[in-house]
């Protein structure tokens, strides 16, 4: 791992990183699965598969919540439904949702370097909520998220002039590492905010440089 100031790009996941938002949207989900008609039973089947690939879009997520959990066909009603109420409840619980401290401070730290963040989460709902909550500012390279995947958005993201290497991806899930080791990046876990229980033992295997949260990189 280099200085943090050396990175020319840095690339940031949203939930668990940026917001603490994770038990928020699992809440979001669950509400989202029992509107829809689900069980309670059935939304918790949802809520899991949803925390065990955090990170991935959310229209995967339904795809298998229509098909694995309620057998029901996919149809373009149903995930418009869906997609429609989730984005209605993560944005209204992550109205007051906390924001990591030292943003400011590591931007300043690393003003040299490129910043984007990298979710799964809905990218136009994303951009929304940084908009209300004066976050844009510090991503100077924009705001990615779902429907694109994140894979697909690194790759893409790498290969532009302000997707210089060497390039530091800060994540707080399992499939943050995996989509950061593909692309050769250099990788941080934060472990304060994540919902991935797991997370010691799978820093330790992988010998992950581990921080709590964000402002712990400015000290």
């Amino acid at each position: 791992m280099l200085p943090i100031s050396q990175y020319k790009t840095i690339l940031f996941d949203c939930d668990g990183v940026v917001l603490n938002s994770n038990f928020l949207k699992i809440e979001a989900y669950r509400l989202t699965a029992l509107e829809f008609g689900a069980s309670e039973e059935d939304a918790m089947r949802l809520v899991n598969h949803h925390i065990e690939y955090t990170g991935i879009s959310r229209n995967i997520k339904f795809t298998y919540f229509l098909e694995k959990i309620l057998n029901k066909t996919v149809d373009d009603a149903s995930m418009h439904h869906l997609l429609k109420q989730l984005n209605y409840e993560v944005e209204r619980l992550l109205e007051n949702c906390e924001i990591a401290q030292g943003l400011d401070v590591l931007r300043e730290k690393t003003k040299d370097s490129n910043w984007m963040i990298v979710s799964g989460g809905d990218q136009e709902e994303i951009i929304r909520l940084f908009t209300r909550k004066n976050l844009l500012k510090y991503f100077d390279v924009g705001i990615f998220g779902s429907p694109d995947s994140k894979e697909d958005i690194v790759a893409r993201e790498l290969k532009k002039p302000t997707g210089q290497r060497p390039a530091l991806f800060i994540g707080d899930s399992k499939y943050d590492f995996q989509v950061a080791k593909k692309n050769n990046l250099d990788f941080i876990f934060l472990s304060d905010w994540t919902n991935f229980s797991e997370w010691k033992s799978f820093c330790s295997e992988n010998k992950i440089e581990i921080y709590r949260k964000l402002d712990d990189l400015n000290h």
